[in-house]
């Protein structure tokens, strides 16, 4: 398969997101989710990263019952987390990078660790690829298309609860906003004001986007409203992200 990549400019912004191959789970536990998400963490600078020994000397931390940050970042960043969602087959990240070939080798690197582990806890040997082909990446080159993708992304959830609500909507648009709220496994809490993984993202440039999380907020739920007063067949969340 062709790798559908821009090139990656340093200072720009980037939709970066893959699957499952033939779309099947990528996260298995709520395990899979935090390995993932501290991977996106501690895999984001050039040197050599043990995982291993990266979760031992945060369980150390823990039991010695450190009240700070118990993920200290050691060297220079390659990209920035803008915002990350994941779902149970796939996941999407905004990454700024921030060094060049940066994008190219924190993907490397998370894809080959979070593969290792998810290969040796169930027992994959011989399988084939977990992921479908290499990932995918969209420049995001103007406001628009950056507000529609955070929008697209916060809102991503959703589809766990009712599976074609972009296409005809949400009969309770409440009942998918308080679930969003509570859904962990993306940075649309951090961004509300509520701690959930306030570490792996950098949220300054999406603040001052949107004017605060109070905007964030009435944007997603703006989003949702939108989509379920559309009727079917009009136009599509994908079309407008460029997916």
């Amino acid at each position: 398969m062709p790798t559908k990549h821009p090139k990656f400019v340093t200072g720009e912004l980037y939709h970066v997101f893959n699957r499952g191959v033939e779309k099947r789970e990528i996260f298995l536990q709520t395990s899979d989710f935090f390995r993932f998400i501290f991977c996106l963490y501690e895999l984001n600078e050039k040197g050599l990263i043990k995982m291993r020994d990266r979760i031992e000397e945060r369980q150390k931390r823990k039991r010695e019952r450190y009240t700070g940050d118990t993920c200290v970042s050691r060297g220079e960043a390659m990209v920035e987390v803008i915002a990350f969602c994941l779902m149970p087959n796939h996941y999407h990240l905004i990454l700024r990078q921030l060094v060049d070939g940066g994008i190219s080798l924190f993907m490397k690197k998370l894809a080959n660790s979070y593969v290792g582990y998810f290969n040796e806890k169930y027992d994959r040997k011989g399988m084939g690829s977990l992921f479908q082909g290499c990932f995918k990446a969209v420049h995001v080159k103007d406001d628009k298309q950056f507000f529609n993708l955070i929008c697209y992304i916060f809102t991503n959830p959703v589809e766990t609860i009712e599976k074609d609500w972009k296409e005809r909507g949400f009969e309770n648009s409440e009942k998918a906003i308080q679930f969003l709220k509570s859904y962990r496994w993306s940075n649309f809490l951090d961004c509300i004001g509520v701690p959930n993984f306030p570490s792996v993202t950098k949220r300054d440039f999406l603040m001052e986007f949107f004017g605060g999380a109070g905007k964030i907020e009435e944007s997603v739920e703006n989003w949702i409203l939108y989509k379920t007063e559309l009727k079917k067949g009009t136009e599509s969340i994908k079309d407008i992200v460029l997916e």
